[in-house]
């Protein structure tokens, strides 16, 4: 199936009072593994991550052409401005172009500015737009710009970038390359938590003490979070 809504929860077990393990974004796919009154027990075809969604329509089958590369994309119900609704689509949302029109693509039954998306197979550097996501809220399991945790931060830019990254830390940091030293780009990681340096004394991340994404020197950090959570970095990639 593929979603086709903005931003889906996905929920430990089926009950809104679970907690929120991450999110479906528009045009993701996933398998249904079981079906139980109003939930569906799904699995992403991204990451093979499991959990559980309230039971909706989704779509069978779309053939995706771009993706979102802005934070946020406001739709149109028509290809002008004074068309804008209240909806909008996440960074890295996958749609479906079946018109143009000037300066708008049209998608199901909506319209996007075309300066907000990229075709599919878009790539660039890695963390190139990472500090767009600067005060961006804090959120345990989301993956927008309404709210992420530190393990989306990385992993939604490799997504972006149509690579393969896993969704949680203690698995990001088994996934990728061990680093003897820290430069930019590098990814460090603590138990539980995890950053990408911006520099070799700037890094950026989703922090739940300060509850937003933010950038901070390094060393800073290292001492901030030994202090606070009594933890050490215990891994570089």
């Amino acid at each position: 199936m593929i979603n086709n809504y903005p931003i889906v929860n996905i929920y430990e077990k089926n009950s809104l009072k679970s907690k929120l393990s991450s999110q479906l974004i528009y045009g993701e796919k996933f398998q249904i593994l079981n079906k139980k009154k109003d939930w569906y027990k799904i699995e992403t075809s991204y990451d093979k991550y499991i959990g559980f969604i309230k039971k909706k329509k989704f779509l069978d089958s779309i053939k995706i052409t771009h993706k979102v590369s802005s934070l946020s994309a406001n739709l149109y119900s028509r290809p002008e401005e004074k068309f804008l609704i209240s909806t909008k689509l996440p960074f890295c949302s996958k749609i479906s172009v079946t018109e143009i029109d000037k300066k708008f693509y049209k998608f199901g039954n909506y319209w996007i500015k075309k300066k907000n998306v990229v075709p599919i197979s878009y790539k660039q550097q890695i963390f190139k737009d990472i500090k767009m996501f600067i005060n961006v809220p804090y959120k345990w399991g989301g993956t927008t710009f309404r709210g992420l945790d530190c393990s989306a931060l990385v992993q939604i830019f490799f997504k972006f970038n149509n690579l393969y990254c896993p969704r949680d830390t203690k698995d990001q940091i088994e996934y990728f390359k061990k680093a003897k030293k820290i430069k930019k780009n590098s990814i460090i990681f603590w138990i539980g938590h995890v950053a990408v340096c911006l520099s070799k004394t700037q890094l950026i991340h989703a922090y739940g003490p300060k509850k937003k994404v933010l950038c901070m020197n390094i060393k800073r950090t290292f001492k901030l979070i030994e202090k606070t959570a009594k933890l050490k970095v215990i891994g570089i990639r």
